[in-house]
């Protein structure tokens, strides 16, 4: 068992990120190979976020958020709000291009931010699959109460609960919210599991991690996490990735040439625009 936590980084408005995944003595977590923890942070009026269109190839992205709200829209033609507990998984595959920027109205009004932004390499095998959006609303996940845990499965399976998102990996990935005192042992049929604390603290043989800390179990050690004070954690894992991905920028990908392609592509403008937001992209960073 380790804990890592990510270095925060400042991105203007007093909005901050914290890169978890990965890190040079944990590339990944199961599936998991990026992990960005940003907020909480309270938006004036007039102020939010604006991820300008971008691309993605070879991976899966999943945006979960606690508090506010984001307006995803993709070149598939997909527009959607994202709201605390929904879960968003875009599949990349061959090539997607989306942007991310808070809506008119939660602009005008101000908002608190609070989230998790993490990707998953996709298999060897579906790499250069089609791309494409998936939207489950909070309702529509299992979930269920024990000794005073609620535990809701945003994707993959675990606690007996499947979660209704197409996956195509073995992956667990598990929204729970502990009372004071209460213990969860985290499923033991995974290879690869982790623990992100997103509120309160917790405590693992004798290690106690706060908010923005993750801890990483060892392969078949028995993972038991206590609540030290109402806390919320993410739990996360699955199995390893089918062989090394390289990870330049917004690409995933296990050959170095299928990411030169895809740098050729977008520094080209092969991928295609983003209805309702195609006047403005991210360059193709020089290194």
């Amino acid at each position: 068992m380790r804990d890592i936590s990510g270095q925060k980084r400042e991105l203007g408005d007093g909005f901050s990120v914290a890169r978890v995944l990965p890190q040079a003595g944990q590339r990944t977590v199961g599936p998991f190979v990026f992990f960005d923890y940003f907020g909480p942070v309270e938006f004036k009026p007039g102020h939010g976020i604006d991820v300008r269109p971008h691309p993605h190839i070879g991976l899966a992205t999943i945006t979960y958020l606690f508090e506010g709200s984001q307006v995803h829209r993709d070149n598939l033609g997909n527009a959607q709000e994202i709201v605390p507990g929904d879960v968003n998984w875009m599949t990349a595959g061959r090539g997607i291009a989306h942007s991310e920027r808070t809506g008119p109205e939660v602009r005008a009004r101000g908002h608190r931010m609070h989230g998790i932004q993490s990707w998953v390499g996709l298999p060897r095998a579906n790499e250069e699959d089609p791309p494409s959006f998936q939207h489950v609303a909070k309702e529509n996940l299992p979930s269920l109460e024990h000794d005073g845990v609620t535990l809701r499965v945003v994707c993959g399976k675990a606690f007996g609960m499947e979660a209704p998102v197409r996956v195509p990996m073995e992956i667990f990935y598990v929204d729970a919210q502990m009372k004071d005192g209460s213990t969860l042992t985290l499923p033991s049929d995974y290879a690869e599991r982790g623990a992100m604390v997103v509120a309160g603290r917790i405590e693992s043989d004798g290690q106690s991690l706060g908010d923005g800390g993750m801890i990483v179990f060892d392969k078949g050690e028995h993972a038991e996490i206590s609540a030290m004070g109402d806390s919320r954690v993410m739990l996360l894992g699955g199995a390893p990735l089918d062989g090394e991905r390289h990870v330049w920028w917004n690409f995933v990908a296990s050959s170095r040439e299928r990411i030169e392609k895809a740098k050729d592509d977008w520094k080209a403008g092969r991928f295609a625009k983003i209805p309702g937001d195609d006047k403005e992209f991210i360059p193709l960073p020089e290194h």
